[in-house]
């Protein structure tokens, strides 16, 4: 029998929405795979009662957390405290660092880090604080919350069209007051949308091949991958984003920006393990980089594992390259073939 490995996931309670009960799904999954790979597993989850859980995961003298822990107690903002703590505990955890999942989990402070680098993403606006570029007007915006994932609080109505700054900040502090969150405005791009997966491997890192989201949705409906979309199996967003991992020739050169604009996203935030980047390409070919999520979902049917399946991967595949990187400094990204 191989080393004891912790899986870490947020408190799951029996009323819990569709998107953190699926955290349950990759726990299952992964433990799984660990045991039949021979280590000892056991699953905790992670609360905000650090000494006693620091007692408990002592007592497993673990040679490895593998961190699925999405949200602390249903809230985003929380979710880099696990690495921090387990920094702390000086315990090797699987996916990116502290720092990473606090740059990469805010997404206007990810976006100030792009800028400057030349990583392109869309112009966005924050009620009371300096906007990136006078926003144009009348422009069509995307209101989504600063710190969630899994598509929180995104849905048809949060596409509008703003004719001034003061609509969009009424717009802005009725969607925070519905959902409880803070939110930002992004201008919205109307074009194709892509999921990048990378994947470490050995010394190196992998781009996994690249999904789009296509679109079949009524007229007036806005292209967008709403929490309907991903999470509301009978709705008509949900079946209306098809994920394909085909492309016509004419697409080479666009899907080659798209990996390179991802790789840039790893090393300049030192992603470690495995990651995904969300992008949106305009109607004159350019993309532009939505998010970048560092501790991505890797449940069977997820975007990630379809990218893994179509290199050829199994899910061994996946959780043993999250495992051995785990032990590994970051790596540098390159488009070098992993196998």
């Amino acid at each position: 029998m191989r080393d004891t490995v912790v899986i870490l996931h947020q408190e799951v309670g029996p009323e819990a929405p569709a998107d953190e009960l699926d955290v349950l799904d990759q726990v299952e999954c992964v433990e799984r795979e660990l045991r039949d790979m021979g280590y000892r597993v056991r699953t905790l989850p992670f609360d905000l009662d650090l000494r006693n859980l620091a007692r408990r995961i002592h007592k497993l003298h673990p040679a490895l957390a593998f961190n699925l822990v999405e949200t602390v107690m249903g809230d985003g903002r929380l979710a880099p405290l696990v690495c921090s703590f387990l920094d702390h505990l000086g315990i090797p955890y699987t996916g990116s660092g502290a720092q990473a999942m606090l740059l990469t989990t805010n997404k206007t402070m990810a976006k100030r880090w792009m800028g400057p680098w030349g990583i392109p993403t869309p112009e966005w606006f924050e009620p009371g604080r300096p906007s990136e570029g006078a926003p144009p007007f009348p422009a069509t915006y995307i209101l989504k919350p600063v710190w969630e994932d899994a598509s929180v609080g995104i849905e048809a109505g949060c596409v509008i069209e703003a004719e001034e700054t003061s609509a969009l900040v009424k717009a802005l502090h009725d969607l925070e007051r519905s959902i409880h969150k803070p939110c930002f405005a992004e201008r919205f791009i109307d074009g194709r949308e892509f999921n990048l997966a990378l994947l470490a491997c050995g010394d190196s890192v992998e781009v996994l091949p690249v999904c789009e989201i296509v679109f079949d949705l009524p007229e007036g409906m806005p292209r967008i991958v709403g929490y309907r979309a991903k999470w509301a199996e009978e709705s008509v967003e949900f079946k209306g984003t098809v994920r394909v991992t085909d492309f016509p020739g004419e697409d080479s050169a666009l899907l080659e920006r798209l990996r390179r604009t991802a790789l840039a996203c790893w090393d300049l935030f030192d992603l470690r393990g495995y990651a995904r980047v969300d992008m949106r390409v305009d109607r004159e070919g350019r993309p532009f980089v939505l998010e970048i999520n560092a501790n991505p979902c890797i449940s069977p049917d997820s975007g990630f594992c379809a990218a893994a399946s179509k290199a050829g991967l199994a899910f061994r595949d996946i959780v043993e390259r999250i495992v051995q990187a785990a032990a590994r400094p970051p790596v540098q990204g390159r488009l070098e073939p992993c196998r």
